[in-house]
């Protein structure tokens, strides 16, 4: 890719992101999304093809770095329950500081098209079970309680996690970062 490019699929993402945040992913035209990035549709059209594929790849860029990170604190060498408990900390901090993302999308999702759609969950579920494997080598080395399922364990906590979007605030009296280590140490409470 040219140096040059990079900056326009930048500025369209976070165009997009603006706006969808605004207006809603229905409420928003291709139109006003080129328009407020100062491109052409051809341009947009070069990068996505479809405002359907911005806002999969809106959600699919704060994923894929949640999964980087998640990847290397899960394969640290560090007792379970320490890598758990940042891992939790992580997602928890990494959402709340791409809250708009994580809103937009989880307010939209079923506005995707179907194969998209299909495409969005096996990545979400490749994550959850990357967290989940994490449960389960806990509960196997006896470290956590195994009278729980371990997919219910992550259904439970990442209900929470997903439920950011509606109440945290990035000016509230806790940070991400804060936040993360609350729900972090409840997980790990209710493990033991």
């Amino acid at each position: 890719m040219k140096g040059n490019e990079e900056p326009v699929r930048g500025r369209l993402l976070a165009e997009a992101t603006r706006l969808f945040a605004d207006r809603g992913f229905e409420g928003t035209s291709v139109q006003e999304i080129v328009t407020a990035a100062g491109v052409t549709k051809g341009a947009m059209y070069h990068y996505f093809d479809s405002k359907d594929d911005l806002l999969h790849e809106i959600y699919a860029r704060v994923l894929r770095m949640q999964m980087s990170r998640l990847t290397q604190i899960a394969d640290a060498d560090a007792p379970v329950a320490e890598r758990l408990h940042r891992a939790a900390a992580d997602v928890v901090e990494t959402t709340t500081a791409n809250l708009d993302d994580s809103k937009i999308f989880f307010r939209s999702m079923h506005l995707l098209a179907p194969e998209t759609r299909k495409t969005v969950r096996a990545e979400r579920r490749r994550y959850h079970e990357r967290f989940r494997d994490l449960v389960t080598e806990g509960q196997r080395a006896g470290v956590f309680r195994s009278d729980v399922q371990a997919e219910i364990v992550v259904d439970f906590f990442f209900g929470s996690v997903h439920h950011l979007g509606t109440w945290f605030h990035v000016d509230g009296s806790l940070s991400g970062g804060e936040v993360g280590e609350q729900f972090a140490d409840l997980l790990l409470a209710s493990l033991r």
